[in-house]
């Protein structure tokens, strides 16, 4: 905990409390006149002519040097607002919400959004490059992404990261300039649209907060090397800005074709009204390349288990298409303001606008889609009153976002390996050959949502929410060429099309919270939302005549928990059903994919998150997620897998944690376990999956300086993260990282 006292140009004062766990301590200080402003995590208090009272000194004194425990992985009174769209204690939030903080994120050394998340209970995170790369599933949603994050919202700081074709824009994620990262898990969240399966929000850091200042300077194997600045500064007594400028780059030289490298540039601007309403703001743009090595055969995994490294030629990928990459840039521009209307109303609008293009080869073609545009706005009201004599709060609004792709352009591989058949058995650059296709893209997504909270007696709070969202796709273009998956060659294209698909999407949600002490809650929860097919299995129905038909699924969820935050020991437990009707499935058909609504699954799960504070100095704590996920009713390409259990969900995973922190020394290690799985939807063979995969931070701090180890995998386990096969009975494997370090200096201005 820091706190800091500015005077500058002995106009108005600044007073800044910033903390791991987020929490309000509240100190009587006497002042003339007071203005506040609230951000994510952190208070900033401003006022003019302080007046410090013997007793306000001592308390301040008091929470300012009071010893810290060591880190937790998830914070249950930090403050969250994806799940209601106004500032609330998770410990409050009746439905699973965690929220990992910023001093979390330092210690892990997290290298991006898998490194944040993949510890929680509920959620997987896989990543084969290291870098932006990502495959997310929250209690199950977007195990059946063919690519990207499907039914999952992926947010940064209210803005979506999540395009209507499930495409998320992680490499836009600067993890150096990450305040806090919340994970709402299941439906019910008003915050997102068009999203079944949870939410990820990601808080950047305020511009109002100039605690967080540092530089930072870091280096390891496998060739990474990072350097990050972030300064805040007031350019005069109601304007404050801020500069994040960040350069992270690794070879990963333990897979073959495995490089990344980022560079991002942030300017934020703060302004404060004489009303005491908040104008903030932010330009951005960043610049990535990333290579993606190919998910390895038995052969390529047999090569990895013996060496430590992988090779990515078809003989070890069992793929022709081994220069997958990404390279992309994004120029972006946030503004939201906050003002008081009176009678209790407060009023956020927001407004959004993103250019990004990308390079970005994957099998069979090349995309190279330059004229991208998302502009979006959030018009936000809060009104807090009082019902049944007692404080209630209603929270609504609309939202309208429409994205754009202007000209985009697939393109055949110009360098190409085939048999006398013409059947291309390996790519050997990523050279673009043919033009093969045109399109263009337009998505509108228009919603309103409504929430009301409100409390019948003391402890007792009931909510209701409602949100509805209405999705339009309009797509038409040009195929030249096309390839087919039968003869392994590029044949003539189905030449000009067009279709359009519209869906009415609603997400529900009710709930009861009872306060069972100061510290602790209990909730139950019946939440629900519809989920669009992508834009890509809308078109692949387009062949066969099916485009109006697919419908949206279905996602119901019914959350029992309980939360205690206490200042030594704090828990966590949800017990949920979620049950899924019109789910959207593949079908084969002589090598064509298309989807229909054909699945029904019933999944019913169990997490427990504990950290227990021994002393002033040690914590230790850990994560458990039981889940038992079936499917009611699937037929994929003539196999019916009804009651078979679902494919690459765990019987349990878990991590375990402790945590030292005391007199400048810091130390944490953890280890991470994913229990047994099937492997494939017949249900045939099962991956043992892995254990107590550890990592290890040691930090020591002296004044402003910080210098600190992170060492990841530490016994260099060789392990694979993904087991699949398919109905063939060919195996992919995607390995785990093995073992890697990492030194950072960090200086605090």
């Amino acid at each position: 905990m820091t706190f800091m006292l500015c005077n500058r140009l002995q106009v108005r004062q600044f007073v800044t409390l910033s903390f791991s766990a987020g929490r309000l301590i509240f100190w009587p200080f006497k002042t003339s006149r007071s203005r506040s402003v609230i951000v994510r995590p952190s208070i900033v208090f401003r006022a003019k002519d302080w007046h410090f009272s013997p007793i306000s000194f001592f308390v301040l004194s008091s929470a300012v040097w009071a010893p810290l425990p060591a880190s937790a992985e998830v914070v249950l009174d930090g403050i969250t607002v994806t799940a209601s769209k106004e500032e609330r204690q998770a410990l409050d939030v009746s439905q699973s919400v965690d929220v990992v903080p910023r001093k979390v994120i330092e210690d892990k050394n997290a290298r991006n959004i898998n490194d944040v998340v993949k510890t929680l209970p509920g959620v997987i995170a896989v990543s084969e490059n290291g870098g932006y790369d990502s495959r997310l599933i929250i209690r199950g949603a977007g195990l059946k992404a063919r690519y990207g994050v499907r039914e999952i919202m992926v947010m940064r700081d209210g803005v979506p990261m999540t395009d209507p074709d499930s495409f998320t824009r992680f490499d836009f994620v600067d993890i150096d300039d990450i305040d806090s990262v919340e994970v709402f898990k299941g439906p019910g969240s008003i915050e997102a649209a068009n999203a079944s399966g949870g939410v990820i929000s990601v808080r950047s850091q305020s511009v109002f907060d100039a605690s967080q200042d540092y530089i930072k300077l870091g280096g390891g194997s496998e060739s990474s090397a990072n350097a990050a600045l972030h300064k805040t500064w007031q350019a005069g007594p109601d304007d404050n800005f801020s500069v994040q400028l960040s350069r992270r780059q690794s070879n990963n030289n333990w897979r073959e074709h495995n490089h990344f490298d980022t560079t991002q540039f942030s300017v934020k601007q703060g302004h404060f009204f004489s009303d005491d309403s908040t104008l903030e703001s932010e330009l951005s743009y960043q610049e990535s390349n990333l290579q993606l090595p190919g998910s390895l055969n038995q052969d390529g995994y047999e090569y990895y288990k013996q060496t430590g490294r992988t090779l990515n030629d078809p003989a070890n990928t069992g793929s022709a298409w081994t220069q997958s990459a990404r390279d992309s840039k994004t120029l972006f521009f946030n503004t939201r303001y906050k003002t008081d209307l009176g009678n209790g109303v407060s009023f956020k609008p927001q407004f959004y606008i993103n250019k990004w293009e990308h390079f970005h080869p994957v099998t069979g073609f090349i995309n190279d889609s330059k004229d991208n545009y998302v502009v979006g706005t959030d018009l936000m009201f809060n009104h807090r009153h009082t019902l049944f004599g007692l404080p209630a709060s209603q929270v609504f609004g609309v939202t309208v976002r429409g994205d754009i792709r202007d000209n985009s352009k697939k393109y055949t591989y110009a360098d190409t390996v085939t048999i006398p058949s013409g059947r291309i058995i390996n790519v050997t650059s990523d050279q673009k050959g043919d033009l093969a296709q045109v399109e263009d893209a337009n998505s509108q997504l228009s919603g309103a949502y409504f929430q009301q909270t409100f409390s019948p007696a003391e402890k007792w709070t009931l909510e209701a929410g409602l949100r509805y969202d209405h999705l339009n796709m309009d797509i038409s273009g040009d195929e030249y060429y096309a390839y087919s998956y039968s003869t392994g060659k590029y044949v003539s294209g189905g030449g000009k099309y067009s279709y359009k698909a519209s869906y009415d999407l609603f997400a529900p949600k009710a709930s009861v919270n009872y306060a069972l002490t100061d510290n602790s809650r209990t909730y139950f929860s019946v939440s629900g939302a519809q989920q669009a097919p992508t834009d890509s299995e809308v078109s692949a129905n387009q062949s066969y005549d099916q485009a109006n038909d697919l419908k949206a699924s279905t996602a119901v969820q019914y959350e029992l928990g309980y939360k205690l935050d206490g200042s030594r020991f704090s828990t966590a437990v949800a017990l949920y059903q979620i049950d899924l009707t019109d789910e959207i499935v593949s079908v084969q058909d002589n090598y064509v994919t298309y989807y229909v609504n054909a699945g029904k699954t019933r999944k019913r799960g169990a997490e427990f998150s504990v950290s227990y504070r021994l002393n002033a100095s040690v914590a230790v704590g850990g994560n458990l997620a039981l889940q038992d996920y079936e499917y009611l009713q699937y037929e994929d390409g003539g196999n019916d897998y009804s009651g078979n259990k679902v494919r690459f969900i765990p019987e349990q995973q878990y991590n375990v944690f402790i945590g030292y922190q005391a007199k400048g020394l810091q130390a944490r290690i953890e280890a991470l376990g994913f229990g047994r799985y099937y492997i494939d939807d017949a249900n045939t063979e099962k991956y043992d999956g892995y254990q107590m995969v550890s990592n290890l931070m040691m930090g020591y701090s002296l004044g402003h300086h910080k210098l600190q180890l992170n060492v990841n995998n530490v016994f260099d386990m060789r392990y694979a993260e993904e087991v699949s096969k398919d109905t063939r009975g060919n195996y992919s494997y995607t390995p785990g990282a093995p073992r890697n370090f990492q030194i950072n200096y960090r200086y605090k201005l």
